[in-house]
C-alpha cells in the first residue's frame, strides 16, 4: 500500500470516527440546550400541557397533596367522585405484579417479576403519582378529567398465575345507570393487560361521545448502571396503522403532532424496557412529547402522549398495554411490530443485523453457552465468512511491498518537487506490474459496514443485560477498572476491556506496517486512530469492546496463517512475468484508467505555459 493509499483510508478513517465524537455535544451543553428549550417552549405557550406537566410533575410526585372539594365541584358532573380515599388492586400472574389505583382508575405501578435493576432491585417500570393516564371530556359546560376522579373497584386483587385469565372492572359513576368503566384483563402469563374502556349512558352527558381525548404521562424510573448511556437510548416510539414506525428525539427534549395518520401504538421505550399502549384501530390524533430534567437522578426522562381515540360498533374503546422487555423475539412475538423500537441500525446496516448477524446469534444462543462465548463463536463464524477479502487484501499489500524498492526508486529519479508526475509513474508501475492500488483498502472498506452493524447491534441487545463473562460482570455495559473525577474525553472510568480492545488495535496496526512495508511517519500515523476511539468506545458496553478486541485479534492470526502461506519470491516473480507481457495484453481496470488520464491532465495543464 502505498503512502497515498494509507493516507486515504488513514483518513477515512479518521474522519468517520472524528465526525461521531467532536460532532457530539459535550453533556453541559446538552443540560443547557435542554433547560434552555423547555423554559421558551413554556413560555411561547408551544409546548403542550401534557408534556409541561411531565417536565413538572417528576418534582412533585414524592410530596403527597391534599384534595380540597368545595361544595361548587360536589354539584358538578362526577361530583361525588372528587371526594375519595385512594386504595390500590393488585393484578398478577407469572410475569407481571400490576397495581391499580382507584384515583384515576389507572394503572399506579408495574413490576416485572422475572426481572432486577442493576442494582438487584425489583424492577418497576413506573409507580405512583409519576404516572398518569386519564380521559379528558366535557360535561355539563366543565372540563372533567377522570385521572383526578375516584373509581370503584369490583374486586379488592385478581391473581390469575396458573389460570386462563380474568378481569377487574373500575368503575367512574355518574349515576346508577350512567358510569364509565375501565376493564383491566390479564392472562396467565405474559406481559399484556388488556384495557377496555365503556361509557354507560353518558350520550346525553358527554358532550362527544364518539371519539375520547386520552392523556398519558409517565416519568421512566433508571433501571441500568449507567444513566447517560440509558438516556442515549430511551425516547417515545410509535407505529402506525401503515406499519412505518418513528420517534422522537433520544437526544434532546421534543414534541411532535402527528394528524395525518392513525397511530397503532405509542411506546414508552427505556433502554431495555418498554410501556406500550396498542389500539387495534388506532389513534386518530396524536401529540408525542419526550423531555428530560437534568436535576433528577431517579427518572432517566418523562414521556408524555395525547391521543384521540374513536369507539368501537359496541361503543367500547379497546387497548392494550404491552409492560415488558425490548427483547428482539419477545416483541415480536407480540404482534403489532413492536420489534420495530429495537434499533438495529438505518440504512443497510439495519438488514445486516436483522436478516444475517441476529438470525447466527439466535442459532448459537440455542446450545445455551455463556454469552461471552457465544460472541467469541459468532466473531470466528464472521472471520471466516470475510476471510477470502481477507487473503486479497493481505495479497495486495504483499504485492505492493514487493513493489516497494522500485516506487523508492522512481522517487529517487523523479523527486518530489512533481508529485503529479511521480503518481503518474507510480501508475505506469502498477499497470505494468498488473497491481491495483486500493486492492487492500477495497476489502477492508466493504467490511467497515458490518463494523459499524456490530456498534449499532450490542447496545441494543437485550440478551447481554446482566450476562457476565470473565471478570465483566454485566456485557451491556463497561466494565470499569477504576474510577476517578470526570476527565474530559475518557469519562469518569476506564473500562478494561475498552483498554484491551486499544490495545490488541495497537498491535494489529504494528503488523500490519510490516505486512504493508509502511515506513517513516506513516508507521505511526495509524497509532492515531486507536487512541482517539478509547474516549469513545470507553462508556460502550464491554460486550461490543470485546467484539471489536476478539476480532482484532483474529485478524491477526489470519494474517499471520496467510503469510505463512504466501511467498514473497514468487509475488516478486509474477509481477516480473507481467511486466514483460505485451502492452496491449495488460487489462487496466476502470478506476485505474481513470486516474492515469486525470494524471494526463493535470500533467499536461501544470506544463501548459502561463498566459501572461
Amino acid at each position: 500500500m502505498d503512502k497515498n493509499t494509507f493516507t486515504g483510508l488513514f483518513l477515512i478513517m479518521v474522519i468517520m470516527g472524528a465526525s461521531i465524537y467532536f460532532m457530539k455535544p459535550s453533556d453541559t451543553d446538552l443540560k443547557k440546550e435542554r433547560i434552555k428549550a423547555h423554559a421558551d417552549s413554556v413560555k411561547r405557550g408551544q409546548l403542550p400541557k401534557s408534556a409541561e406537566a411531565s417536565a413538572k410533575f417528576t418534582d412533585t410526585a414524592k410530596t403527597p397533596t391534599k384534595v380540597t372539594v368545595d361544595s361548587a365541584a360536589l354539584k358538578s358532573p362526577f361530583g361525588a367522585t372528587t371526594v375519595g380515599a385512594e386504595k390500590l388492586i393488585t393484578l398478577e400472574n407469572k410475569d407481571l405484579l400490576v397495581k391499580l389505583s382507584t384515583h384515576g382508575g389507572k394503572v399506579y405501578s408495574v413490576e416485572l417479576k422475572n426481572f432486577k435493576t442493576f442494582d438487584k432491585k425489583p424492577l418497576i417500570l413506573f409507580d405512583g403519582s409519576r404516572n398518569h393516564f386519564g380521559l379528558t371530556f366535557t360535561a355539563g359546560n366543565n372540563s372533567i378529567n377522570t385521572d383526578k376522579l375516584y373509581f370503584t373497584p369490583n374486586a379488592t386483587s385478581l391473581n390469575v398465575a396458573g389460570q386462563d385469565s380474568g378481569a377487574v372492572t373500575m368503575r367512574l359513576s355518574y349515576s346508577p345507570t350512567q358510569y364509565i368503566d375501565y376493564i383491566y384483563s390479564l392472562k396467565g402469563t405474559g406481559y399484556k393487560v388488556g384495557l377496555t374502556i365503556k361509557p354507560t349512558g353518558l350520550d346525553q352527558v358527554v358532550a362527544n361521545t364518539s371519539t375520547i381525548n386520552l392523556n398519558w404521562l409517565t416519568s421512566v424510573r433508571k433501571q441500568e448502571k449507567d444513566m447517560e448511556q440509558e438516556r442515549r437510548y430511551s425516547t417515545v416510539y410509535y407505529n402506525n396503522t401503515d406499519q412505518e414506525n418513528d420517534y422522537l428525539s433520544a437526544s434532546k427534549d421534543e414534541q411532535k403532532d402527528i394528524t395525518d395518520k392513525k397511530i397503532q401504538w405509542v411506546s414508552f421505550k427505556a433502554h431495555f424496557f418498554s410501556s406500550v399502549l396498542i389500539a387495534d384501530k388506532g389513534f386518530d390524533k396524536s401529540n408525542l412529547a419526550v423531555s428530560t430534567d437534568v436535576t433528577d437522578t431517579t427518572d432517566i426522562k418523562q414521556m408524555s402522549a395525547n391521543l384521540v381515540l374513536s369507539k368501537n360498533a359496541d361503543g367500547s374503546f379497546p387497548m392494550l398495554f404491552y409492560f415488558g422487555p425490548n427483547r428482539y423475539s419477545t416483541l415480536k412475538d407480540q404482534g403489532y411490530a413492536l420489534e420495530k423500537q429495537v434499533d438495529l441500525g438505518w440504512g443497510p446496516l439495519k438488514y445486516i443485523n436483522r436478516f444475517a448477524v441476529l438470525p447466527v446469534f439466535n442459532f448459537l444462543k440455542q446450545f445455551n453457552w455463556n454469552y461471552g462465548l457465544i460472541i467469541l463463536a459468532l466473531t470466528i463464524v464472521l472471520k471466516l465468512v470475510l476471510s477470502p477479502l481477507t487473503y486479497k487484501s493481505y495479497l495486495s499489500m504483499a504485492k505492493m511491498r514487493v513493489l516497494k524498492p522500485e516506487m523508492d526508486e522512481i522517487k529517487g529519479k523523479v523527486g518530489d518537487d512533481n508529485p503529479t508526475l511521480l503518481q503518474q509513474e507510480y501508475l505506469k508501475l502498477y499497470k505494468k506490474a498488473g497491481v491495483n492500488p486500493l486492492g487492500g483498502c477495497l476489502p477492508l472498506l466493504i467490511q467497515m459496514p458490518i463494523v459499524i452493524a456490530f456498534f449499532r447491534f450490542f447496545p441494543s441487545l437485550f440478551e447481554l443485560r446482566g450476562q457476565s463473562f470473565l471478570w465483566m460482570h454485566d456485557l451491556s455495559t463497561y466494565d470499569a477498572i477504576i474510577t476517578f473525577p470526570t476527565i474530559p474525553f475518557i469519562g469518569n472510568h476506564l473500562s478494561l476491556m475498552c483498554l484491551l480492545m486499544t490495545i490488541s488495535t495497537l498491535i494489529y496496526t504494528y503488523f500490519n506496517n510490516q505486512i504493508s512495508g509502511a515506513s517513516g511517519q506513516m508507521k505511526y500515523i495509524g497509532y492515531i486512530t486507536p487512541i482517539m476511539f478509547i474516549g469513545f468506545l470507553n462508556s460502550y458496553p464491554a460486550g461490543l469492546n470485546y467484539y471489536y478486541f476478539l476480532a482484532n485479534m483474529m485478524t491477526f492470526l489470519q494474517q499471520y496463517i496467510i503469510r505463512l502461506m504466501v511467498d514473497d519470491k514468487k509475488i516478486h516473480a509474477q509481477i516480473q512475468e507481467n511486466k514483460k507481457k505485451p502492452e496491449e495484453k495488460k487489462k487496466t481496470g476502470g478506476f485505474q484508467a481513470k486516474m492515469e488520464e486525470m494524471m494526463r491532465q493535470k500533467q499536461q495543464l501544470s506544463a501548459a505555459p502561463k498566459k501572461k
